[in-house]
């Protein structure tokens, strides 16, 4: 991972003191592309109209060969020096909330107001604007940069975009996600995650008439119970809720199907391996408790689980130079950086042995996956400068002798 010798050399020099003052002179550009992208209805499984939107701004800037992937992924690279594996840039198109929701974006004093005007509207601005200030002339790569609007990134989405993305990339040298505000923040530790969907099938029928045969919410609600009552290592985290249950038509019948929802974390493989074997068995253990308890001649439950997410987990060690890189590019803003474990569309190249990080985008946000989501732009720009120092520490900057030529 070329880099100057540095962080600080890095960030006096000249071209990367030109784009920070470059992307300092844009700022009330940026939060303006920012609006429109959160102002452009995106939820996940529904984003190619705000892909498009991205796409046309890639070619505006001149990135080569801009293209939609099988995934509705929005691509484009930047050329570097050398022709040598790109360093990925990615932030998600998809928000969390449903279609018809209200996108309009307000003001509030000095905060922008409106459902994803952070998460993640400001880390597709703050990647349009990284993708223009690294121009290819005054500001030259060592390594491709690959620039990458992501699909699926949020719930049930499962980061397909980005598993997706790096199951057809091929190599590269290391990624960076940019997901919402801030400039302390750096993810290093991927959560993984399982979700599973419980279902418990049977005959049904009148709460009164039919009673004694199996009933499949009580399995539901037993397995639920049974959930809640495993324990979990203090080491690693792991956590394991059930998110949803439901089932019956009517108060006054016996439920044909009953179900359960189940969200399963942890960073570490072996404890998400663990647990989905006792979730198995716990889903299997309230069936056979229920069916032991129907009238003779009734027919038994049936029960079946599907793995509804799968979200890898692992972890870019501390010490890593993409890591130290972020460490000390924060602490030369005047930030004191935090390291960080969460699961971000970074979990997918950190869990195939890919150097990778996921960073704010600058600036300040709150109430994120609400409607009442907000943005402050106080020292946004210093943010921005940051992501730019992290990007080109990780792709190297060419010497002027060596820059690549203006993208077609």
């Amino acid at each position: 991972m070329p880099r100057q010798s540095t962080v600080y050399d890095l960030w006096m020099s000249a071209p990367l003191a030109h784009a920070r003052s470059a992307l300092r002179a844009r700022d009330t550009e940026i939060v303006a592309s920012q609006v429109a992208i959160s102002e452009i209805e995106a939820p996940t499984g529904n984003e190619r109209r705000r892909g498009a939107w991205i796409a046309e701004r890639f070619r505006a800037i001149g990135l080569r060969d801009v293209r939609v992937d099988a995934a509705d992924n929005v691509i484009g690279r930047r050329d570097g020096a050398a022709d040598v594996a790109p360093v990925v840039i990615c932030a998600h198109l998809d928000t969390v909330f449903p279609p018809g929701t209200p996108v309009q974006v307000r003001r509030s004093g000095a905060r922008l107001v409106g459902p994803g005007i952070g998460d993640n509207g400001r880390g597709l601005a703050a990647m349009l604007a990284l993708a223009e200030v690294i121009d290819g002339t005054d500001m030259c790569t060592h390594a491709p940069v690959d620039f990458v609007a992501t699909v699926g990134e949020e719930g049930a989405g499962d980061l397909r975009g980005a598993k997706h993305l790096f199951d057809h990339a091929g190599d590269a040298r290391a990624a960076i996600a940019l997901d919402g505000a801030g400039d302390e923040r750096i993810v290093h530790r991927a959560l993984g995650s399982r979700r599973f969907r419980i279902t418990y099938r049977g005959p049904g029928g009148h709460s009164w008439t039919a009673f004694g045969v199996p009933n499949a919410v009580h399995a539901a609600a037993l397995a639920a119970a049974k959930l809640a009552r495993l324990p979990r290592p203090a080491s690693p985290r792991t956590t394991l809720s059930v998110g949803r249950i439901g089932g019956g038509i009517a108060v006054n019948a016996i439920p044909e199907e009953g179900w359960l929802e189940v969200d399963l974390r942890s960073t570490s493989a072996a404890v998400l391996d663990r647990y989905e074997h006792e979730i198995h068995a716990a889903a299997r253990a309230a069936s056979d408790e229920e069916n032991g308890r129907r009238a003779r001649g009734t027919p038994p439950l049936t029960e079946s689980i599907a793995r509804i997410g799968n979200r890898p987990g692992g972890d870019t060690d501390a010490a890593h130079p993409l890591v130290a890189l972020a460490i000390d590019t924060t602490r030369l803003i005047g930030r004191e950086p935090e390291l960080a474990t969460a699961s971000t569309d970074a979990n997918v190249p950190i869990s195939r042995g890919i150097p990778a990080i996921a960073i704010g985008a600058g600036g300040r946000g709150g109430d994120a996956h609400t409607p009442a989501e907000w943005f402050d732009n106080t020292d946004g720009h210093t943010g921005l400068a940051r992501a730019l120092a992290i990007v080109i520490g990780a792709a190297g900057l060419a010497t002027a002798a060596h820059a690549a030529p203006p993208a077609a």
